[in-house]
């Protein structure tokens, strides 16, 4: 084994003939606080005088030998040496270096590319020397690396990158991941409450989400299941009427809110049951028509041979029988269905809109009809514009035609 005396740069082994040169290269404190053993600054002029090149340059030896050549087996860096040797390679194994021979590390072959490595390396392998420094160097560098693993953990604990605001698991930081300051905190705090306005606003915006609510639920009540329910019993009404007339039976006055008659618009395909009064809650609501019975407001039953035959009913919601009377002509049969007859009424005019004071349209001979003496008349009333109440619209009709129910139904029915 030949020995380099100390201060002697140490050169290149030589390839080729099956042997080899391996470097114990060990790392000592120069001059200019570095680590060359040859006393001058890290690597020397061109970095083939540093242990590092020297350890990069052994044959067969990769990153991670070279690694462990710096630190050690367990991560400590390398005891210091005061020589550097190059110990001959016969036979392809090389001797066990300093600290593997304590250990017990038997020694093993070189791997296939030791020539080349040996020769100068293969392409890509490391040549330049490595930054130098002394015992504090190291520790610093060793203190950066752990804050950048730390920083990575968090990062990726977090799912953000490391230089957010907030740290992994919601703990606060400032830009350079360190802590937040107390003072930092709170007004990091207070940036994350809402102001007033900001509460205000959602509190009116909410407030008005639930009357928007509650406004479509109105309006689909009114529209859609008034009319529903109203059906059903202006049905059940109807059937009553019906069983009553199967009975026979007469009475000699009919009471408020009960049915006596059936009413067809067959042009507008309308059947709705007439019942006594015009109370809203006990006869329009429940989708009838009502027949004006009291006090100044009284007009004649069909059956009477001379008057007016005045009724109401809703236009819109709660069943709206006479919705469509506007549609009405002039000709148009009118049907009113008793226990005795039918009676046919033909249509003859419309009032598009009057007051609901003026009473005039259904007195016996109706002001503005057209008709000029007594007879025997049928006037629809009921609201407009739709789903308003501030007008009322007239429609009036005069019988051309009284047919016993035992004689079957009349022409206008049954075509």
């Amino acid at each position: 084994m030949r020995r380099y005396r100390r201060g002697r740069p140490v050169g290149r082994a030589r390839a080729g003939g099956g042997q080899g040169r391996r470097v114990t290269a060990v790392r000592r404190p120069g001059p200019g606080g570095g680590t060359d053993p040859d006393g001058g600054e890290p690597g020397g002029a061109d970095g083939r005088g540093s242990p590092w090149f020297r350890a990069a340059n052994l044959p067969g030896q990769s990153a991670r030998s070279e690694q462990a050549a710096r630190t050690g087996r367990h991560g400590r860096p390398a005891p210091l040496d005061e020589t550097a040797r190059i110990e001959p390679v016969r036979d392809g194994v090389h001797p066990p270096r300093g600290g593997e021979a304590a250990r017990g590390r038997p020694a093993g072959p070189l791997p296939p590319e030791a020539p080349a490595a040996v020769a100068g390396g293969p392409a890509g392998a490391r040549t330049g020397p490595p930054p130098g420094g002394g015992r504090a160097e190291r520790r610093r560098a060793a203190k950066g690396r752990g804050r950048r693993r730390a920083g990575r953990r968090g990062a990726s604990a977090a799912g953000t990158p490391s230089t957010g605001r907030t740290g992994p698991a919601g703990v606060g930081g400032g830009p350079d991941g360190r802590p937040l300051t107390r003072v930092e905190a709170r007004r990091a705090a207070r940036a994350r409450k809402d102001s007033v306005g900001v509460v205000a606003s959602r509190v009116v915006g909410e407030l008005f989400i639930t009357f928007g609510v509650v406004m479509l639920l109105f309006v689909t009540y009114q529209l859609w299941w008034t009319n529903v329910r109203a059906g059903l019993q202006a049905d059940a009404a109807k059937k009553g009427i019906e069983n009553a007339w199967a009975e026979g039976r007469k009475p000699d006055a009919f009471a408020p809110g009960q049915g006596f008659a059936i009413m067809y618009l067959p042009t507008l395909d309308v059947v709705v049951p007439v019942a006594e009064g015009v109370d809203k809650e006990r006869v329009l609501d429940r989708g009838m028509v009502g027949h004006y019975a009291d006090g100044r407001l009284k007009t004649a039953m069909p059956s009477q041979k001379q008057g007016n035959f005045a009724v109401a009913g809703h236009r819109n919601t709660h069943g709206e029988p006479f919705r469509y009377i506007n549609r009405l002509r002039p000709g148009d049969p009118i049907v009113v269905e008793t226990q005795d007859a039918y009676y046919t009424y033909e249509m003859t005019g419309i009032l598009p809109q009057t007051p609901p004071s003026n009473v005039a349209v259904i007195d016996p001979v109706p002001a503005g009809s057209g008709f000029t003496g007594p007879g025997r008349y049928v006037t629809l009333t009921t609201c407009t514009p739709e789903f308003t109440s501030t007008y009322r619209m007239i429609v009036w009709g005069k019988m051309v035609e009284e047919r016993p129910r035992t004689k079957g139904k009349p022409d206008a029915l049954v075509g």
